[in-house]
């Protein structure tokens, strides 16, 4: 379990090392196209070391990369301002989001896929103004208006990933829980669930219900987001949410351990249509 930035380094770093190998050049061969010294490659593809966007460049061009999508994504993993690719709207917001939200947001907005599962809250990508405003507002104590404001901006923002081309792929498995408990009151509820159930009918949103009815399950220790990228699986990476921090898992055991839960959990939750009459259901006060 490490840190968002760490993730990113390590990450980085195999992909640059397999990109380099893949152009049949040691790590020798590599630094004295660039002008390096070995050590400094060898340091950038163990995550030792963090790294500007303009050193990737150059060794993706020693290694004659072209895929522009693969560039972005490797830029991105810099976590620098000047990393380019994707607009990266959320470093005017540095001032207000703990790096570890950053970071998270970083990671979702250069995905390709998420499953998550929710056990307490509607997911951020599929929240109303208004209940993400109610959220916060509980979730962040002694929050001013100013402050307030800008979370619930940011919250919003993030929901262009489902409208970009191409899409974020969402699938979304939600504990009964979230549907019944009354965020902001009822008639910001009323609307919430509406919202769910109109994001459900998008080609890019597989939404599915866990009732309460499944009883124990193995997502009863909390919630956690898968991400997928486009072009490589070796970037693939779990969150899971703590009070004060998030945990980003790596390994491969621990991404298919994660996996094997989300389907077992899809498995046991209602199909995608049987979830949009629950959720009807549930507004109608069933």
């Amino acid at each position: 379990m490490q840190n968002g930035p760490a993730v990113r380094r390590r990450k980085l770093g195999a992909e640059l090392r397999a990109l380099r190998t893949g152009a049949g050049l040691t790590s020798g061969e590599a630094a004295r196209l660039v002008g390096w010294h070995q050590s400094k490659v060898s340091r950038i593809e163990t995550g030792a070391s963090g790294v500007r966007p303009a050193d990737v460049r150059l060794l993706l061009d020693a290694y004659e990369v072209d895929d522009r999508q693969l560039r972005e994504l490797l830029l991105a993993l810099t976590g620098s301002d000047d990393a380019g690719g994707r607009n990266r709207w959320w470093h005017a917001y540095r001032g207000v989001l703990p790096p570890t939200y950053r970071d998270f947001i970083s990671l979702e907005s250069q995905a390709s896929g998420m499953r998550t599962l929710e056990t307490t809250v509607v997911p951020g990508l599929l929240q109303t103004p208004e209940y993400a405003r109610a959220v916060t507002r509980a979730a962040v104590e002694g929050v001013d208006e100013e402050r307030l404001d800008a979370l619930v901006e940011v919250r919003l923002a993030r929901q262009d990933v489902l409208r970009s081309e191409p899409p974020l792929e969402l699938t979304a498995v939600l504990d009964e829980a979230v549907l019944r408990r009354e965020v902001g009151g009822p008639g910001v509820m009323a609307r919430q669930l509406d919202r769910l159930m109109e994001a459900a009918r998008l080609p890019q949103v597989r939404l599915q219900v866990l009732p309460f009815s499944a009883g124990a399950h193995v997502g009863l220790t909390g919630p956690f987001v898968i991400f997928s990228f486009p072009s490589t699986s070796d970037l693939d990476v779990v969150v899971v949410d703590q009070l004060t921090s998030s945990l980003y898992l790596e390994r491969k055991e621990d991404l298919m351990a994660y996996t094997e839960a989300f389907d077992s959990l899809r498995f046991h939750a209602l199909s995608p249509e049987d979830s949009l009459d629950y959720i009807a259901g549930i507004g109608d006060g069933a």
